[in-house]
């Protein structure tokens, strides 16, 4: 049975889509929008733009003086922040409800007249800033080349999902402010944009103000690129070994090919991970934690791409004096076991427990369920989506989780790489 939680959907009439979801119980209203633009729309030689703008969007608008947008939401008693993946870029704000309209003013100032502010020093201040993250976050942290690496592994080298988010420096450098119009020009419009409101607001009030705001917006985006096809699991096991005299221990990423996000095949894939390394009851914690003691942490994680695969994620941090070897083995050895028995009835439930409680909670939060009625209505073309999920887990079987694990999560589908630690010289 679906749960009971308030969603309005409405599409105005320059194609922005806007969803409300009713909450009085704070007065305050959590805003989430997002642009239908990661680093998979990016162009070969202009990687990082997209990340780049998440920056560029705090620099000034039109009416809006350069740092002004943040000051005057935390003079206000609100906040915001903003992130960057392969498939969107979100903006998120949340303030007392007595600002709301304040929040749209700005950030429709911002969506809709970022360019007149949008100068070579701008840029070059925020390329600046990019490079010194990707520093702070990939270069000079442990395992930060992890998930590029794995990407690299996983991709053919023109594949949207080939390059990381943050993108290549020496495509940053390259490029002109020309490029960075040309960018916002392609991808930020009312059509290629999903506006959530969550909190202290009815759905009336909620699209009336929108459409205040942003309703005089116009679109100059182009066509969205053609999907990618999914691509199968690996055919052959890849291998590759990183010394990082960095890392705190050594580290075992195994990655394999998922279907994307909003295919079936999906849910099964994501039960399978949680079974086999995520939960306390899993088997890699029984074997590997709690048993031989080879390892002292391990985790399962999806990413839930949207552009034809998906990625699947196993973690483990080796025990000190242990063969990373040993681990490997061990883990392959445990995932053979689940491609041909299936999950177990307590590792089917846990998992099922684990996936109802996680997103009671995420929809609990005003941020966090106006997250997730974006990504809904934005890869599912229905903000309701999120009432029917805990649905559709429970409607998973062993056997599909079975023949998930059967087909994507076996050893010889898998990217593995081993971080090796070795003391600097």
């Amino acid at each position: 049975m679906p749960l009971d939680l308030p969603v309005a959907h409405r599409t105005l009439p320059n194609g922005l889509q806007v969803v409300v979801s009713e909450d009085h119980a704070v007065p305050s209203v959590s805003m989430s929008l997002w642009v239908d633009v990661g680093s998979r729309h990016e162009q070969p030689g202009r990687t990082g733009l997209a990340h780049l703008f998440e920056h560029l969007m705090f620099q000034g608008s039109e009416l809006v003086a350069e740092g002004e947008h943040m000051a005057t939401l935390m003079a206000h008693g609100g906040r915001a922040n903003a992130s960057t993946s392969f498939d969107r870029t979100a903006y998120v704000q949340s303030v007392p409800s007595s600002c709301l309209e304040l929040a749209l003013w700005l950030e429709a100032d911002r969506h809709g007249h970022l360019l007149p502010a949008l100068t070579q020093e701008n840029l070059d201040n925020q390329r600046d800033v990019v490079v010194e993250e990707k520093r702070q976050r990939y270069d000079t942290v442990p395992y930060g080349t992890a998930l590029a690496t794995l990407c690299d592994m996983l991709f053919p080298p023109d594949h949207p999902y080939a390059h990381p988010t943050i993108g290549s420096m020496d495509d940053l450098a390259a490029a002109t402010l020309q490029d960075a119009h040309d960018f916002y020009r392609s991808h930020y419009g009312p059509r290629t944009s999903v506006l959530t409101l969550v909190g202290d607001i009815g759905p009336d009030e909620g699209f009336e103000l929108v459409e205040r705001y942003f309703g005089h917006l116009t679109d100059g985006t182009t066509a969205r690129p053609a999907p990618t096809a999914a691509l199968p699991p690996l055919e052959q096991p890849v291998r590759r070994v990183v010394t990082d005299p960095q890392a705190p221990s050594e580290r075992l990423y195994l990655a394999a090919r998922l279907p994307a996000a909003t295919d079936p095949g999906f849910l099964p894939c994501a039960l399978a991970l949680d079974a086999i390394a995520s939960l306390g009851i899993s088997r890699v914690h029984e074997r590997l934690l709690r048993g031989a003691e080879s390892a002292s942490g391990a985790s399962a994680s999806v990413l839930g791409l949207r552009d034809g695969t998906s990625v699947g994620l196993i973690v483990a941090d080796v025990t000190e004096g242990t063969d990373p070897r040993e681990v490997e083995q061990e883990i392959a050895q445990i995932l053979e076991e689940f491609a041909a028995d299936g999950p177990r009835p307590v590792e089917l439930e846990a998992s099922r427990a684990d996936s109802e409680r996680s997103w009671s909670e995420a929809l609990a939060g005003y941020d966090e369920r106006a997250d997730l009625l974006s990504r809904a209505t934005l890869l599912f073309a229905d903000p309701a989506q999120v009432t029917r999920h805990l649905d559709e887990v429970l409607a998973v079987g062993a056997a599909q989780v079975r023949d998930a694990a059967a087909r994507h999560l076996v050893p010889s589908a898998l990217a593995t790489l081993v971080y090796r630690w070795e003391p600097e010289v």
